[in-house]
This record gives C-alpha cells, structure tokens and sequence, in this order.
C-alpha cells in the first residue's frame, strides 16, 4: 500500500467516480472515495467506491496487492484507487448508473482514513433505524443516497428561488440575528448579554420589523434566505429550533400585486422540479378563510381530494333521528359529505372501523347512509323520510349510488371534524389525486380571535397586518367580525407560506394592538424602532415567507421536514451529534451575569 505522504503529492484522484464512461477505457485514472460494497467472488474482488458525484465499480485480481490490501479494509473507509479503465463485457453491464459499462482495475491501493465498525449500513437504502441513532451519527446518515439526494436537491431550489426573485426584481438583503423580542406567535430563544447585565437579545421568529424597515428606508423590493427562530414543540412539518423561509417584502403593493408574484415563483419552482406533476394553473384559487372552512373544514385544504362538506343541519333538525335533532336544539349542527361510489363492496366492518376510528379522534360517532340500487340503507336511513333522504342525496351532489358521512359538534369543532373526516375518507377511498400540487390561496382571516383558556380578544395571525376596513372598522366593528389583509399558500393540505398587507400607519396600529390588550406605552416600548420608522413617511406595503423546508419536503415526496434537514433538532429539540443544548462553565456563566438556579427536588407523597 502506498504511502499516504506519496499519494498527496500526486493528488487523490483524476476523476470523481461518476465520471467514466467507455470513452475512458484503456487510460490509467485515480478514484477517490468510500467503499461502499465488497463481493469476495474467489478470484475476483469487486468493490464498489463512492464519492458526492456517483458510483464506480473497481475490480481487484486474487493473487495482487491491491486484492490483499482492498480485502482487510473495512466498508467505509476512504481509500484512493489507481488503476485502468477496462470495459465490461455486455452480460454484466449494468444499465441502472452511468458508470455501469466500464470497470476500474485496481493497480495501486490508498487507505486515507479507515472506519471503525459502523453502527448502522449505509448501503441499506430501504432500512429504517431509530432516529435517535440517525440523529447521532447524522454524518453516516447523510451518506444514504436517498438523504443525501434530498439535501442536494434543496440546495438546487433555493438557488432557483434565488434566480427567480432576482428576475422579479427583488434585492437580496440580509437583517439581523441578535434582536429584540416581539410576539409572533411562539416563544424565543433569548440570548443574554455580556455588555448589558441582566438583559437579553431574542433571536428572530422572523426578520418582520426588518423588512418593514427596509420598505420604510426606500427599498422596493426586498428579499432573503431567512433563518427563523423558534422554541416550539415539534411535529411532522414543522422542525423545533430554526427553519428557513424565502422571506420577501414588497412597498406600494396590493394584495393581488403580492399573491401574483409569489404564486409565479412557487409555480416555476415546482415545475422545474417536480418531474412532470400536474401543477396548479394560474392564477391561484382564491379561498376566503370562512369558504376553506365552511367547504373543507380545514384552513389548508388539499384540494387533491374532491370531497366538499355541506351542511345539513336543518334536515336533521325535523328529523326523527334524536341524537342529532336534540343537539341540534342545543346549538350544534351537522355536517355531512358525500362520496360517489358505490357502496356494495363495503362490508359492515368497514363502516365500524371508520366510526371507530372517528371515536378514537374525540368525535362522538360517524353516521351514515348508503344509497344503492334505488334503496337507502344504514343505520339511521329509518330516521329520516323519503323526502329527507332526497334532499341529503341532492345536498351531497350524488347523481347515482353513494354513501353520506355525517358529524355533529357544536361551535367550530364540527367543521374541524368533517375536515378530519373528509381527509380520512380521501385516503380511505384512494380519491387523493395522483403526482399533483395542488395550490390555492387561503384569504381574509380573522384579524383577532377569543383566547380559550381566558375569553380575551387576541391577534389571531400576523399582529403587523392591516386591519380591512382601517381604523374605521377597529372603531366601528366587534373585533371579532373584523377581517385582515392576510393570506396563506397552500399547496396538497400542508400551509407552505403566510404573508400581510402591514399596518403601516401608527394610529391604526396602537388602536389594533389595544384591542388585543396591548396599551400605547407597551407597544411603544416594544415596537419603539418601527413605529418611530412609520411617523417619517412609510410606504404601504406587504410581503410574504414561503417555508424552504416545506417546499423542498413536498418536492422530495417526503412527509418530515427531519428527511430534507441536513443537521435537525430531535423532537426534544437536541442535538444528539453535537450534545446541545449542554452546561457551560461557571466562569462563562458569570461574565454573562447569570446564575443557574437548579430546580427544587419533587416531594413525596407523604410530604405533599
């Protein structure tokens, strides 16, 4: 084996291992990489060598040094490889890489760094391991191709976002990390400062106020790669810690001016990467939040399933089926959905799963009624009159034979429960629309909502956004009724941006922000800087912040944000590779003014 100190000066390789091709055959090359497979055939030892740009096979002969050195090595380690480029003969050519009609025949062995046993395969692409053990060893994790294709081709979609905003005109401006706290909507991760004892940056949700600022300094358009930062728990499509947006700002512009631009970008991205999905035509579907609500029960609705849910509340109100009519008399309502199939390959078990299930998901029970071959059927079909079962067949959009669901719940939670229903039934009956991005906009969300837990009034989206209607509407309407000028993109059921048209105007905002709770001296405390902006001459203007995550997960076919994520967070919101969060000495402690008070130990029972 060479010499590591010989090897260097000569360089590690000549090629990268999904470069050759039969017009390299009969030249002496180099490859540099991993050893990826190993298959002893007796007289004949293949190695597979990886690198980033692909794969090549090298082939070693029984009896040669480069056959004893590649044997004792183990899967993993970084080896350099001198050889001949040889052409395969046409049965064992392999047709599924590039590399596949030639072979290298290895001369001269390199071991550059050897791997100590690995605690999971690499070459398993099909495998599942525990996350935990992912998440420790992230580095071995990457090297699968299917991850490591997926980290490659974010950085591909963000540098097409990128190119396309700069085509739109937009500038690439970079805000700040250490900040001030503002309230968008989680907690922050604050950062205590060495220089002013006992007070502490915030790490930015979003570069809100920033962009704001910019539009208020005379940029027109302005927009960033942003890391924001959260401390939230995790779920499926949201990461804990920080994630990136494609944030943007625009000044003079309406909200259709905004919604356009946005909608072209994402329209482009998804169809220069999505491999010849079915994507949604402009412009967009503009969806009131009340339509989204009302139709899907959802304010993300996958427009890939076709159900719609419809209210029949007033025919279960007359009707003789008294589970529904009495609540109904109590202030709830029923919603139902249709689904047009026939329902005679559905046994009874079928339909006791799915009411279970709606059981396990806090409903209390999921009616139906089956309409087959000129009869009606089901368990309450006897509760309702002929011409009640007309009128629900008509309401649910059924020409011909079908079965209806039904929730009942009052208040908001009905429509959550049909959206609920309505997704399970899309997946239960394979109505969800095949190699598809389905897009729309969601619109006029309620400018505040009632705290649960308390009853107060509270932003119920963006605290910065114009109120519809301006100060007159904040003056005139219960807040409640009062909409915003805010919008979000969804696409396939996941919400993948959300944006505003800003209150620029200090009056409308100190009256928006007491409404919710907030006196004058608060905001002028915490949104000193804008505010201040806003009384020297500020444009109107309006923005929006697609999440890179989301959209590089969709193009991906992934269903977790931690598969598209080069270095994520686990769900406990630690980094099991690096050991963070960790303790810090008590000497940096101190230069930062702190003290850690440990918590007080849990009493017994008895002490209790």
């Amino acid at each position: 084996m060479k010499p590591m100190q010989e090897q260097n000066a000569k360089g590690y390789r000549t090629h990268t291992c999904g470069a050759l091709r039969e017009a390299h055959v009969g030249q002496s090359v180099m490859l540099a990489g991993w050893v990826y497979r190993k298959r002893d055939h007796g007289n004949l030892l293949f190695v597979d060598l990886r690198d980033h740009e692909g794969l090549t096979q090298c082939v070693a002969e029984q009896g040669s040094a480069a056959f004893q050195e590649l044997d004792k090595i183990r899967l993993e380690s970084v080896v350099s490889l001198s050889g001949t480029v040889v052409q395969r003969t046409s049965d064992v050519v392999n047709d599924k890489i590039p590399t596949g009609a030639i072979e290298l025949k290895v001369e001269a062995v390199t071991l550059l760094s050897a791997a100590a046993p690995l605690p999971f395969p690499v070459t398993e692409e099909g495998a599942t391991y525990p996350e935990e053990l992912r998440f420790k060893y992230r580095f071995l994790d990457l090297r699968r191709e299917a991850l490591h294709q997926n980290i490659v081709l974010r950085a591909h979609i963000i540098r097409f976002l990128r190119e396309e905003m700069q085509k739109a005109g937009f500038l690439e401006i970079q805000t700040p990390i250490l900040t001030t706290s503002s309230p968008e909507g989680a907690r922050d991760f604050l950062v205590p400062s060495r220089l002013h004892p006992g007070k502490f940056y915030a790490l930015p949700q979003a570069p809100q106020q920033f962009k704001q600022l910019l539009m208020v300094s005379g940029f027109d358009k302005y927009f960033q790669i942003a890391p924001c930062f959260r401390d939230e728990d995790s779920r499926a499509d949201r990461s804990p810690g920080v994630f990136y947006q494609l944030d943007m700002e625009m000044a003079f512009a309406t909200q259709e001016d905004v919604l356009s631009v946005m909608e072209l970008v994402l329209q482009r991205t998804f169809l220069h990467f999505s491999q010849g999905a079915v994507i949604s035509d402009l412009p967009f579907p503009r969806l009131s939040y009340e339509e989204a609500m009302r139709v899907y029960g959802s304010d993300k609705p996958d427009l890939r399933n076709p159900l719609k849910i419809v209210d029949t509340t007033d025919i279960f109100a007359s009707s003789s089926f008294a589970l529904f009519a009495q609540a109904i008399a109590k202030g709830a309502s029923v919603r139902a959905i249709g689904v047009a199939q026939d329902p005679r390959p559905y046994a009874r078990r079928f339909f006791d799963d799915l009411n279970a299930w709606a059981g396990a998901e806090g409903m209390e029970g999921l009616a139906y009624i089956l309409f087959s071959e000129g009869e009606v059927k089901g368990p309450i079909a006897k509760f309702l009159t002929a011409e009640q079962q007309r009128k629900i067949r008509e309401r649910a959009d059924l020409s011909a034979d079908g079965m209806v669901f039904f929730v009942c719940a009052s208040g908001e939670q009905v429509l959550k429960n049909a959206g609920s229903v309505r997704k399970k039934l899309g997946q239960e009956f394979d109505l969800i629309e095949k190699n598809a991005f389905r897009f729309c906009w969601v619109v006029d969300f309620p400018m505040y909502e009632k705290e649960e837990s308390t009853g107060k009034v509270v932003f119920s989206h963006n605290p910065f956004s114009m109120p519809q209607g301006g100060m007159a509407a904040l003056e005139t309407q219960d807040p409640l009724s009062i909409k915003a000028y805010q919008y979000d993109t969804v696409c396939n059921g996941f919400e993948i941006s959300s944006g505003a048209l800003r209150n620029h105007l200090p009056e409308v905002m100190f009256k928006a922000f007491a409404l919710a709770g907030y006196p004058k001296e608060e905001v002028e405390a915490r949104f000193g800087g804008l505010l201040q902006a806003f009384q020297y001459g500020a444009p109107p203007h309006g923005g929006c912040a697609p999440g890179i995550d989301r959209i590089v997960m969709l193009l991906c076919g992934e269903s977790n944000l931690r598969e598209v994520t080069a270095f994520p967070l686990n769900q406990r919101a630690e980094d099991l590779m690096m050991g963070a969060p960790a303790e810090v000495p008590a000497a940096h402690l101190q230069e930062l003014h702190l003290e850690i008070r440990k918590p007080l130990a849990s009493h017994s029972r008895e002490e209790r």
